[in-house]
């Protein structure tokens, strides 16, 4: 009787499957995605402090870490976060390991600015005929080339 009491909990808590076709269970989800959690905080601060991408990536993966530190079942885990299964977090966390590494090789946030810049010239100053108030321009001029090599490098 007693035996009976005690191993039907235990054996509830073990997951059997997950239902998703080619997504095997993970039996230790929980340390696997505090150390990937982990992870991703270290290699985010590679990223610049002011940026929007960095600010979001600490913001999520901080309360997820917190979470799981939280929880020790996995059940609970997956019901606080409200975001799939475990195995699909572990997944997430991964992916976006990658993504950061991807971020900080092509220095993304510096091409956002690059991109802006170059906006602004095209759109601003030469289509609305506002060309005198870059460096000494007086008339408008047909190349806008030439004046964005001046302020773009």
């Amino acid at each position: 009787m007693f035996l009976r009491a005690v191993a039907r909990p235990l054996m509830a808590k073990i997951k059997q499957t997950t239902g998703i076709v080619g997504l095997d269970v993970v039996p230790n989800a929980r340390e696997v995605l505090i150390g990937l959690y982990s992870k991703t905080l270290n290699e985010i601060q590679k990223v610049p402090k002011d940026e929007g991408y960095r600010k979001a990536v600490e913001s999520f993966t901080s309360h997820r870490l917190k979470v799981c530190q939280e929880e020790e079942d996995w059940e609970k885990i997956e019901d606080r976060l409200a975001c799939g299964q475990v195995e699909e977090l572990i997944e997430e966390a991964q992916d976006e390991l990658k993504l950061i590494g991807y971020m900080i090789e092509a220095c993304a946030w510096y091409l956002t600015v690059r991109l802006a810049i170059e906006c602004y010239f095209t759109r601003v100053l030469f289509e609305c005929n506002c060309s005198s108030v870059v460096k000494g321009v007086n008339e408008r001029h047909t190349n806008p080339r030439s004046y964005k090599d001046n302020f773009i490098k």
